[in-house]
């Protein structure tokens, strides 16, 4: 799929600058780049959450989107009728919860759940659909490491079975290693680098890429989980 060209100004300040992209179904797209780099503003702008400057529409027409902000919303009932909400497939509802760890919490009111657990339950309800592009703003920032690991598997295999392609936006350089097809590397809103994983992180074109992953110790070769 293409993705136009298109830029994101905020009182006169470019804040976002990407090139034309484009995604392949199958494949995981990591987007990392340091805290300011534009990379969450990326993802609202794909997903139409904020607009895109002039020319306007950034994805192809009709294509199915899913997207998972940072910040997790839960309805008013229970976790399982969260997850209903999306698609009424109780053995699907049930498979995703049993995947996450929290099918013990199917019954419990999910505005008393933890950051963690609200994370996982939302991931769950935006699974209930298949879609072409799914994307996700750092799906596991409030989980804890096992957490995390049930989640990344389940996005992987989901991205697999789908065949969509799934945009990563993730601050942490193991979990890019771990999953990643391809990163994308944004610097104070420019997609600055793109390319295969090992390729990129172990040699690096540009200065803020080598900066960047010298200053939270990356590289293929000193990323745990690699």
């Amino acid at each position: 799929m293409k993705i136009q060209a298109f830029t994101k100004t905020y009182g006169g300040r470019r804040a976002l600058d990407v090139p034309e992209l484009e995604l392949e179904g199958g494949k995981i797209y990591g987007v990392i780049g340091a805290n300011g780099s534009g990379k969450s503003t990326f993802a609202k702008v794909l997903a139409g959450v904020i607009p895109a400057d002039v020319p306007g529409r950034k994805t192809e027409k009709n294509l199915s989107l899913g997207y998972m902000p940072q910040k997790n919303y839960a309805f008013r009932m229970s976790v399982k009728n969260n997850i209903l909400l999306a698609n009424r497939d109780p053995q699907r509802a049930a498979r995703l919860m049993a995947a996450l760890g929290i099918e013990h919490l199917e019954n419990k009111r999910a505005r008393l759940l933890s950051g963690g657990e609200t994370a996982r339950m939302a991931l769950a309800r935006l699974m209930m659909k298949d879609f072409q592009l799914l994307i996700l703003d750092e799906p596991t920032a409030s989980m804890d490491m096992e957490s995390s690991l049930l989640a990344e598997k389940l996005m992987a295999d989901y991205c697999r079975r789908s065949g969509c392609a799934l945009v990563l936006i993730t601050h942490s350089l193991q979990q890019a290693q771990r999953m990643a097809d391809e990163l994308l590397f944004f610097h104070e809103g420019k997609l600055l680098e793109r390319g295969e994983k090992i390729a990129l992180l172990g040699d690096p074109t540009g200065p803020e890429l080598r900066r960047f992953l010298d200053f939270y110790g990356g590289g293929p070769e000193r990323l745990p989980g690699s």
